[in-house]
């Protein structure tokens, strides 16, 4: 019986099959690099608002603590998002007829609130708690980058489930002094890796990485 393919034909089928695995592989990596791009994620994205409120002014400048705005940081879920009054304890004396603060005038006259934009808006199917991961060590410019050199606020890390995993896995790499965790620019005085060692055995932290941590 006349043989129907050519021994060429091993080498292509091989060849194929080389080419086709490299194909998906390529798609594969493609689509795991799109998916933790600032594209899909919106990291290092400013955010406009409805008053141009500028943390390197009031940060950077002006020193006001995260807390005086964020008075729930501490003791709740959530960081807090400050009323019209917080924002005119000091605008009904300063800057008090600026254009650019009028929508803070009107919101305070009309007692409607402003409708900000938030920026770190994590999934309904994600739960996250500040209180906790404050009272553990973990300061502020860990998750939000350094917000006190930011005129406008944008999201500084993906948010995504691979980057929580990174400091719940190994949180001696990350959390830092209770009195320091709002503190921006932080610089540890010692190794962090001897720091967060003590920091850890300390304030009791565990490496919480079971799927119920987050997802309740």
């Amino acid at each position: 019986m006349s043989q129907i393919f050519q021994r060429s034909a091993n080498t292509l089928s091989k060849v194929s099959l080389v080419g086709l695995l490299l194909l998906v592989g390529g798609l594969v990596g493609l689509a795991i690099v799109i998916g933790s791009s600032p594209y899909v994620t919106r990291a290092q994205e400013y955010v406009e608002q409805p008053v141009q409120f500028s943390h390197l002014h009031h940060v950077g400048d002006d020193g006001i603590d995260c807390r005086y705005c964020h008075t729930s940081v501490e003791t709740s879920s959530f960081a807090g998002i400050p009323p019209t009054k917080t924002c005119m304890n000091c605008h009904s004396q300063i800057w008090s007829n600026a254009p650019i603060l009028e929508p803070i005038r009107a919101s305070f006259r009309e007692d409607k609130p402003l409708r900000w934009i938030r920026v770190h808006d994590l999934p309904d199917f994600v739960y996250f708690n500040h209180s906790i991961h404050i009272k553990k060590g973990v300061g502020c410019e860990t998750c939000h980058g350094r917000v006190d050199q930011m005129p406008l606020v944008k999201q500084e890390n993906t948010l995504q489930m691979s980057w929580c995993l990174d400091c719940h896995r190994s949180p001696e790499s990350f959390v830092r002094p209770r009195s320091e965790v709002f503190t921006m620019g932080y610089r540890p005085p010692v190794p962090q890796a001897e720091l967060g060692a003590r920091l850890v055995k300390d304030y009791n932290i565990r490496t919480k990485t079971t799927c119920s941590t987050c997802h309740r």
